[in-house]
């Protein structure tokens, strides 16, 4: 009991750190990232194919290839900062490597030797030599191991600041996604604005540089605020007590069940620092799990080999990985079609009228303004009035589940793709009426802004599932993993990014006819089937809609025993089962 209450003590003390105080120095630093990485990335596919002259499909499977790998080395950033470094160490060590890789590219940008010689329209285009693409990928592969780093750990961390079992900050943490993700996407809006315009009018020495300048802001903004910081210990390898459930559940796969799961083996002083916020209550499936807690004559228990035994809460840590798998599955297919908008979209807003003024036109890249503008509506409205009002109905102090918030943005991203397909044919009409089929190069008469929908509803989507995603994987996780959950989130844009690879790739190989005709053609978007793309990735939406719907369903929800802070005249906890929803 004593151990108990010190380390609520502890934890008491610790929290005189953070809160609302510490979201400046957050927010600042994920601002002034943002506006790096997006700036440097949205036009990206205009420096690869203008600049260094690669062609079309090659060029949008690099950059899809790219934005993969940097989603998955977030896994390796989690686990240095759940095991070893903490999350504000590593937040800052990994913003460095970023920043290197951002200045090797900047550098790139600027020195004519890295890059092929400049040609005209009628000239065929030298492709960059392998040394030139040498550099190109070793400062994207240092960015992805900088991201690696800063992507699973600003949200945790940030969310690290607001204390869960106390009723004044118990709806703080679900409204820091909301914030997280508005300071995100209004950094995302500059970016896709002013970046863009000065590396297409500018030049890209001076494109590149502003967000490499924007990137060394983003660590001083960060380091400045460590005094105020709650920084939570790393408390192990989480990966490593995982290997040690399934290792004790298989040398025991023989041992008999228990009658009784409250013979299952507890300690909370072994799980004192993995726990601070309350114990996983024991649930009934996996049961083959279970038997990693079953004690036996072999086992020691006062200081138990934890390849052997397991405490019930360390397997229902894996349980509930576990369960979150199916539905961090469903969310691959919305990053798949959104995709398409830093691709195809891009390239058919650049052969569209752009022009605001008769002088002034629009960067194709920006386009994304309008994803990015209905998203930081939509959140706003989320959170001022649809909230509020849902409340009313569900009585939950969230409004709606984020199952329920994921699924809305499901349905709407599925109907984004689907109203892109109808504005693909009103674009190539307007290309066959004023007889443009034959040439790609030149402006077909009709406004950029038909592809407005299309961003519009993206953002929409984004705005409800991803920051739901984030929800759940923050809220679902066992603490001791949270950066490993949010690196999960990072881990489905990568299998979507890839899977949007792949899925290009078959349906360039399967759709090219005899005649040189393509779905996606290298050359001529005009001459392919871009419709047909759009509708086959809206027929897999529905299906993943259907299956996430099933998933959602019979999700089981994380059961944990909350520890309220006790008094020190009281004898006794008082031990609270909650449903996190």
């Amino acid at each position: 009991m004593d151990t108990m209450k010190q380390k609520y003590h502890h934890h008491h003390v610790q929290r005189k750190q953070g809160g609302i105080i510490t979201m400046p120095f957050i927010f600042a630093n994920e601002i002034c990232e943002k506006l790096a990485v997006v700036g440097f990335g949205t036009n990206m596919i205009s420096y690869l194919t203008s600049q260094l002259h690669l062609p079309m499909t090659k060029a949008a499977n690099t950059l899809t290839n790219f934005g993969g790998t940097a989603a998955m080395t977030p896994l390796l950033g989690a686990f240095i900062a759940d095991a070893f470094a903490g999350r504000f160490w590593t937040i800052t060590i990994a913003s460095i490597i970023y920043q290197i890789g951002m200045i090797s590219l900047t550098l790139s940008a600027v020195l004519p030797n890295f890059r092929p010689p400049p040609c005209k329209h009628d000239q065929i285009c030298e492709e960059a030599d392998s040394g030139q693409l040498a550099i190109l990928y070793v400062s994207l592969l240092l960015t992805a191991l900088g991201s690696g780093g800063i992507r699973p750990c600003v949200v945790s961390f940030g969310a690290d600041q607001f204390d869960e079992n106390d009723p004044e900050q118990k709806t703080t943490t679900w409204k820091f996604f909301n914030w997280y993700y508005f300071c995100m996407g209004a950094s995302i809006l500059v970016a896709t604005t002013v970046i863009v315009y000065v590396q297409d009018n500018v030049g890209w020495g001076w494109g590149l540089g502003i967000p490499t300048a924007a990137m060394f802001l983003s660590i001083i903004a960060f380091i400045f605020g460590f005094p105020l910081y709650r920084k939570v210990d790393p408390a192990g390898s989480p990966f490593t007590r995982l290997l040690q459930v399934c290792m004790a559940a298989y040398r025991k796969r023989n041992v008999p069940m228990v009658s009784d799961h409250k013979m299952l083996y507890q300690n909370e002083d072994l799980d004192a620092a993995i726990s601070v916020g309350g114990e996983l209550v024991h649930t009934k499936s996996m049961k083959f799990l279970d038997k990693a807690a079953i004690v036996t004559e072999d086992d020691n228990l006062k200081a138990p080999n934890p390849w052997k035994l397991s405490t019930v809460h360390r397997v229902e840590e894996l349980k509930s990985l576990i369960r979150m798998g199916p539905i961090w599955a469903a969310g691959i297919l919305l990053i798949t079609a959104s995709a398409q908008q830093n691709t195809f979209s891009l390239q058919q807003a650049k052969s569209m009228d752009r022009h605001l003024t008769k002088h002034f036109q629009i960067p194709a890249a920006s386009m994304s303004v309008f994803t990015q503008t209905s998203m930081l509506s939509t959140i706003v409205f989320y959170d001022r009035l649809f909230v509020p009002l849902m409340r009313k109905f569900t009585g939950l102090e969230r409004g709606i589940s984020f199952l329920t918030r994921m699924g809305i943005g499901f349905v709407i991203s599925l109907l984004a793709t689907f109203a892109a397909g109808f504005i693909e044919i009103r674009r190539k009409h307007a290309a066959s009426a004023y007889g443009l089929i034959d040439h790609p190069q030149t402006t077909i008469p009709i406004s950029v802004f038909w592809l407005m929908p299309q961003y519009c509803l993206h953002g929409i989507a984004e705005a409800f599932m991803s920051i739901g995603h984030l929800e759940f994987f923050y809220d679902q996780a066992p603490e001791s993993m949270r950066s490993t959950a949010t690196a999960l989130f990072w881990l489905s844009i990568s299998a979507g990014s890839y899977t949007s690879t792949l899925l290009v790739t078959l349906v360039h190989k399967f759709t090219a006819g005899k005649n040189g005709s393509n779905w996606l053609p290298d050359d001529n978007l005009n001459k392919g089937k871009l419709e047909y793309f759009y509708w086959l990735i809206t027929l897999l939406q529905l299906v993943n809609l259907i299956y996430y719907l099933l998933c959602a369903k019979f999700y089981t929800l994380k059961p944990i025993q909350v520890h309220q802070a006790v008094d020190e005249s009281e004898n006794k906890d008082e031990i609270e089962l909650t449903d996190h929803v």
